[in-house]
């Protein structure tokens, strides 16, 4: 033991910080401030130690007792400079920091966050004057920048080819692995992304930026109660890390965790009240949980922090019920007539104005601005409409009657029951969601992306033959081995009720899969008026997966796809799917209720009626309409844009004739 008690509890919270352990060390230096209180090393150090708790505003409370102490201690100025970005006082910043540089100019680590601080205040010349400096001492930072710079012009083959060879030189360079794993999630590898971020983690255990990564590639990969795992742990090693909180608050909604994931919303706002990203996610969520006024009170709150987040502006239009006061619409007329604005804050803008001058009547002005939208929209997504019929057409040829008779398994009596919702996306599946999940026997989920898994997993195995055709190669086992799969993917959705909900409405192609991996399913095929239906794509911005929708006449080529395919489905396996049309359920609730529920061997129950008194986590577009009973208002909607809706009719009307419906 040294002859000094205070030197040896300084060492040993100096080891605590230097192996993550930012709390024990804290500890450590109360303990040892309490021998020696006016120890500036100790203040200095339980300073650091505070900063990495992300609790910057006591720290320079012990880091100024430092400096009193000791005016010339570079440690405790450089501390203090880091304590002040967080607090995003950053001429502050600048100002301790220049003093630690000139205490000690050697050092790199204070050089790159005085660089950081110039940065933050405009300073872009005199940080890169720093950067330099460091990068002549350090040469490899040099290729690392470079790296950084082709990532952020989306330069991404040019900037693996630098991180490689830098990973040559130095093999656990945390960072060059790390901006490596941001490559592969590019390249859509995400399979190395995790592997490349779990081998940052087992090099640098406290690099919580890197973990944060790794949740969400977690996320990506559908591992999400991994990712929660990996935010929980640096929320519990950094609670005061408002990026932390926010992201496992998102990971934590995901798994249906919601009152946990509203605190930790919540939190993260606390912590760091100016970040609008966190209002939104937490407005999204009250929304989906139907407290409305909540979610719109955060909605502007986020707004107040951020008056141009189109966003924002689109999210409130999406709950359908909502209107805007003169006053926003004002602030959205300027910004779309701002020709520099951001091509995505373009699109949430005009969808959501065009929403506000249709509630006012104006329907020629609203589709002119649905138009912009989408005209915008469709430059920015892929979607091939060439590729989905050839791949519908793939599908019609292997999947024969024959073959579906004779792959026909048993139902397994004992395993949940699926209840699968298809169709084009604003026919009516999430109403029909509501009606069975307002039964007790019945989990309503969401849109699950879990067939879709199956078929990439079937493509994985054969890949010389791929899904389809790589059914050929599948025994009747591994058919039942992707259907109990899909059931124990899907486990996290549910609550242990006897038949759940999946209302992913392009499954509309995987009847045949569905019928073959899942014999006890039921399948809806949820309908409504053509045009409507396709006016209703028109109109809505999907956050993903329906590309299809930005173009009226690829609109109409899908809707016709997806027609052959049921037209398919019917004649290969009559009487496996149920049509309901959302005109018949609107004018004929109870009869074709009873239908729907007859059809998924349910009980008869009144609670089905009273589908908007159900109190349960509505995801869609649909989820303030669906809280409130019945109404015909929707129908037709088409007729206000029959002018505009030409191009789509034409394709459409020998459809519309030979089905019947109105034009």
């Amino acid at each position: 033991m040294s002859l000094d008690p205070v030197a040896e509890l300084f060492r040993a919270a100096l080891s605590r910080l230097r192996e993550g352990d930012a709390a024990g060390a804290a500890v450590a230096c109360r303990e040892a401030l309490d021998v020696a209180p006016r120890n500036p090393d100790l203040l200095a150090l339980l300073g650091a130690c505070l900063v990495a708790l992300r609790e910057p505003a006591e720290a320079l409370g012990h880091l100024d007792g430092a400096l009193e102490l000791a005016p010339s201690h570079a440690r405790a100025w450089e501390e203090r400079g880091r304590a002040l970005l967080q607090l995003r006082r950053i001429d502050e910043a600048v100002l301790s920091l220049q003093r630690a540089m000139a205490l000690e100019p050697g050092s790199a680590l204070t050089r790159r966050l005085l660089a950081q601080a110039l940065l933050a205040q405009g300073k872009g010349a005199e940080a890169d004057a720093l950067l330099q400096q460091d990068f002549s001492e350090e040469p490899h930072r040099q290729v690392l920048l470079e790296a950084a710079a082709h990532q952020r012009a989306r330069r991404f083959r040019e900037s693996e080819a630098l991180l490689r060879s830098a990973l040559e030189a130095s093999p656990r360079d945390v960072d060059a692995l790390r901006m490596l794993a941001r490559v592969a999630e590019e390249a859509e590898r995400p399979g190395e992304a995790e592997r490349l971020l779990r081998r940052v983690i087992s090099l640098a255990p406290d690099f919580d930026d890197a973990r944060l990564d790794l949740a969400r590639v977690l996320k990506q990969r559908d591992k999400v109660e991994q990712a929660v795992e990996c935010t929980g742990e640096v929320v519990s090693r950094s609670p005061r890390n408002p990026l932390a909180q926010y992201l496992h608050a998102s990971m934590l909604a995901l798994t249906r965790r919601y009152d946990e994931a509203i605190a930790a919303y919540r939190e993260s706002i606390r912590l760091r009240p100016d970040n609008p990203a966190a209002w939104v996610g937490l407005a999204h969520l009250l929304k989906t949980l139907g407290r409305q006024q909540e979610g719109v009170d955060a909605y502007r709150e986020a707004l107040r922090l951020r008056p141009d987040f189109g966003e924002v502006y689109w999210s409130l239009a999406n709950l359908k019920t909502f209107r805007f006061t003169a006053e926003e619409i004002a602030m959205m007329e300027r910004c779309i007539a701002d020709t520099a604005i951001d091509e995505d804050a373009l699109v949430h803008f005009c969808f959501a104005l065009a929403k506000s001058r249709e509630d006012a009547g104006a329907h020629a002005e609203a589709f002119s601005l649905y138009e912009r939208a989408n005209v915008t929209q469709r430059m920015r997504v892929a979607y091939d409409p060439v590729d989905s019929e050839t791949q519908h057409e793939r599908i019609r040829v292997v999947f024969t009657a024959e073959l579906l008779r004779e792959r026909a398994a048993p139902v397994r009596e004992d395993e949940p029951v699926p209840i699968f919702i298809v169709g084009l996306p604003r026919s009516g599946s999430t109403l029909l969601e509501q009606i069975l999940a307002s039964h007790p026997l019945v989990e309503g989920t969401a849109e699950l992306p879990d067939i879709g898994r199956a078929i990439t997993e079937i493509t994985r195995r054969h890949p010389e033959q791929r899904y389809p055709h790589a059914l050929a190669r599948i025994s009747d086992a591994e058919l039942a081995g992707l259907g109990r799969d899909y059931l124990d993917r899907t486990r996290r959705h549910r609550s242990g009720k006897p038949f759940f909900t999946d209302k992913m409405p392009n499954n509309f192609a995987s009847v045949g899969l569905i019928r073959l991996i899942l014999p006890q399913a039921r399948i809806i095929d949820a309908r409504r008026h053509p045009l409507d239906s396709c006016l209703g794509c028109f109109r809505q911005h999907f956050a993903q997966g329906q590309s299809f929708t930005y173009d009226l006449e690829e609109l109409a080529d899908f809707y016709l796809e997806y027609r052959r395919m049921m037209t398919h489905w019917e004649a290969a396996l009559p009487g496996a799917v149920l049509e309901l049309r959302y005109e018949d359920m609107v004018r004929s609730q109870e009869a074709e209720t009873r239908r729907l529920l007859a059809f998924c061997g349910l009980p008869w129950d009144e609670r089905c009626l009273r589908f908007h008194e159900t109190e349960r986590a509505v995801r869609t577009a649909s989820s303030e309409q669906v809280r409130m009973p019945l109404y015909d208002s929707a129908l037709g909607r088409w007729r206000n844009y029959r002018a505009q809706l030409s191009p789509l009719i034409e394709i459409l009307e020998p459809e519309l004739r030979r089905e019947g419906w109105e034009l």
